[in-house]
């Protein structure tokens, strides 16, 4: 078989979740072995690299692309309306677009921001398994303001070591809701809204005993029997692999 790159988990709606990698269906219990060939490229423009930056991209991609400048991890500080966006274009199309402020359950509850199209798709990556829209904006720099005002009070990150292993925070859904309004300042709370939760089914037939973050530059060679996936972590008995770490690896798959 060729060897791929690595990116990211592809995931469909479904019950549970359907998930593939490379082209190839991820299911529990199938044996699935990842064999590095030592080499490493840009997603973005190939380029073969001795080092990826920002999730698998070479260091001129990394320091020009929209998609990899700092705002897209705090929203709140989009600077398009300046002109300094790097791809004005792409900005267009991926921030200057209706966006949705949520609380997921990952580890814990958490706060966050996506665009209104692809809910799911941030949902199932994050490893959620309930998850509400609380705002809606026209564009994503309004739900950065939104989510910085929250996160005062929620996390805007999840515990790896516990969403490998199962462990969730119980949550009081209905008095996370409530306070809201009382955490934004006036000029904010236009944008709230109130909608039914969504529930996410991870494809896990259970989870590995201790949190071990397993890696291609420790181990060229990942193989096992999988427990599982969810977000973007393959499980196995001996820990968990984390697919979206290793973007722009080149690997052989092997899955039976």
């Amino acid at each position: 078989m060729s060897p791929i790159l690595l990116d990211r988990i592809e995931q469909l709606p479904a019950e549970p979740i359907r998930c593939f990698l490379g082209g190839r269906e991820l299911v529990s219990r199938m044996h699935v072995e990842i064999r590095s060939t030592g080499r490493t490229f840009c997603l973005n423009c190939g380029t073969g690299t001795r080092k990826n930056y920002g999730g698998g991209y070479c260091w001129r991609c990394f320091s020009t692309l929209a998609r990899t400048d700092s705002c897209i991890v705090r929203p709140h500080t989009c600077h398009f309306h300046l002109g300094t966006c790097r791809e004005p274009d792409w900005g267009m199309r991926h921030c200057m677009v209706p966006h949705v402020v949520y609380l997921a359950l990952t580890s814990h509850l958490k706060v966050g921001v996506t665009r209104e199209d692809r809910k799911f798709e941030r949902w199932a990556e994050q490893g959620a398994s309930e998850a509400v829209v609380i705002a809606r904006t026209p564009d994503r720099k309004t739900a950065g303001f939104v989510e910085h005002e929250l996160s005062r009070h929620f996390s805007d990150r999840t515990n790896w070591a516990r969403l490998v292993t199962g462990r969730k925070t119980e949550v009081d859904w209905e008095g996370a809701k409530e306070i809201l309004p009382a955490l934004l300042p006036e000029e904010l709370r236009r944008w709230l809204v109130e909608s039914s939760q969504t529930y996410l089914s991870h494809p896990v037939e259970r989870y590995p005993p201790r949190a071990r973050s397993i890696r291609l530059t420790k181990s060229p060679v990942v193989r096992g029997r999988l427990l599982g996936v969810v977000g973007q972590y393959l499980l196995f008995e001996d820990g968990a692999f984390n697919v979206r770490a290793h973007g722009g690896h080149e690997v052989e798959l092997h899955v039976e």
